[in-house]
Parts: structure tokens; C-alpha cells; sequence
């Protein structure tokens, strides 16, 4: 059975840090584009952040140059580790929200900013307040 399980959300300072895990079990990474996903109460779903299966990474504009996506054991055009991870610097008010992590069809990581509908998988969320 394939789970994804997101971990290390929490309460952050402005201008903070923190790095969420989503670990997944049940499969690797393999051919799969993998996002982040953030919904803010009373707001649609977003993505946030974006890798495809050649390590090619997306982020959406709000988040760019704070917000760093990566996986495990990637290598140059095929990945296979099973821990993604989305690192949050500089954090602002408006990155409050639930964060899920997604996997879906090979795609590109733009496309898969935008996967939310074609996602195979998704985890169950974790919850950022920033202060």
C-alpha cells in the first residue's frame, strides 16, 4: 500500500526557517513528478513547489528564492530515493497553511505545479503557522 506521510510542520517566526519531510512508503520516487501543495484556510489549493523525475525543479512566484524542493538520493536523470523535501527560508505570513505532497504522472515540474487533479497520491498534510 503506498502512503505519503509529511512531517515537520509546525510555528515559525517571520523571517524563519523550517524543512518539511514526506516520506514515502510503499514505492520510490521512480517516474513519478513529485509537488508540494499549500492551502490556506478559505483559499484554493496551490502549488508551491515542483520536481520531475530529471531532477528539473518549479516554484511558484510567491515562493521563489525562499523555498527550496529536493529528494533524496536524486541523481541526474533518474531518482530514486523515497524522502522529499521542501525547504522553507524566510518565511512569511502568507506561507501559513496545510502543506501536502503529491506524486503524480511524469511531467514536467512546471506541469507539475498544476497536478493537483492528476495526482495519483497525496499525503495527509502538516500544518505551518507563522507568527
Amino acid at each position: 500500500q503506498v502512503q505519503l506521510v509529511e512531517s515537520g510542520g509546525g510555528s515559525v517566526q517571520a523571517g524563519g526557517s523550517l524543512r518539511l519531510s514526506c516520506l514515502a512508503s510503499g514505492y520510490t520516487f521512480t517516474g513519478y513528478s513529485l509537488a508540494w501543495f499549500r492551502q490556506a484556510p478559505g483559499k484554493e489549493r496551490e502549488g508551491v513547489a515542483a520536481i520531475d523525475d530529471g531532477g528539473n525543479t518549479d516554484y511558484a512566484d510567491s515562493v521563489k528564492g525562499r523555498f527550496t524542493i529536493s529528494q533524496d538520493n536524486a541523481k541526474d536523470t533518474l531518482y530514486t530515493g523515497n524522502t522529499l523535501y521542501l525547504q522553507m527560508n524566510s518565511v512569511k505570513p502568507e506561507d501559513a497553511g496545510t502543506y501536502y505532497c503529491a506524486a503524480g504522472p511524469r511531467m514536467t515540474a512546471n506541469q507539475a505545479l498544476a497536478m493537483d487533479y492528476l495526482a495519483f497520491y497525496w499525503g495527509q498534510g502538516t500544518q505551518v503557522t507563522v507568527s
